[in-house]
C-alpha cells in the first residue's frame, strides 16, 4: 500500500513539475514576442537603406553606443567586407533575450543558395524604439 501511495504522489509531482515548466516556457515565449515587436521592420529598413545606397540613414538606425564605438568610416569598411551585394535572401533565426537586449541571428543567403553569411544583430530599446546596438559576423 505504501508503494502505491509513493508512486501516486510521484506521478502527481511529475505532472505538476511538467505543468510549471510548460507555463514558464509559455510566459517567456509571449514576453519575447511582445518585447520584440518592431525589430523586423527595423531590419528591413536597415537593409533597404543599404541597398539603396543610403548608408548614412542605415548608420543612424544604430544606437548612440554603437556609433561611439564604430565611427562612420569603420561602418563603411565593415559593410564593404561583408560583400552584401552577393546576397539576396534573408532568413531570421530565433531571437534571444539577454538583459535588456535582444539578439537575433540573421542569415543572408546568395541567390544560388550556395553561400551563406550569418550575422548576429543585437537590438536595444531606446525611448520606445529599437536600435541596432551591435552587428557581428557569426563564427561557426
Amino acid at each position: 500500500m505504501d508503494g502505491a501511495l509513493v508512486r501516486d504522489i510521484g506521478t502527481k509531482a511529475l505532472l505538476a513539475g511538467a505543468g510549471a515548466l510548460l507555463l514558464f516556457w509559455t510566459v517567456n515565449a509571449i514576453k519575447l514576442v511582445i518585447s520584440a515587436r518592431g525589430i523586423n521592420p527595423l531590419v528591413k529598413q536597415f537593409f533597404t537603406q543599404i541597398a539603396s545606397g543610403r548608408i548614412d540613414a542605415a548608420y543612424r538606425l544604430t544606437s548612440k553606443t554603437y556609433r561611439q564605438h564604430v565611427n562612420r568610416q569603420d561602418f563603411l569598411k565593415f559593410l564593404g567586407s561583408l560583400q552584401l551585394n552577393k546576397y539576396r535572401n534573408l532568413k531570421s533565426g530565433r531571437p534571444r533575450i539577454q538583459d535588456e537586449l535582444i539578439i537575433l541571428t540573421l542569415k543572408l543567403k546568395s541567390e544560388d543558395k550556395k553561400s551563406e553569411l550569418p550575422l548576429d544583430f543585437t537590438f536595444k530599446k531606446i525611448d520606445k524604439e529599437w536600435r541596432i546596438d551591435r552587428i557581428a559576423k557569426t563564427v561557426n
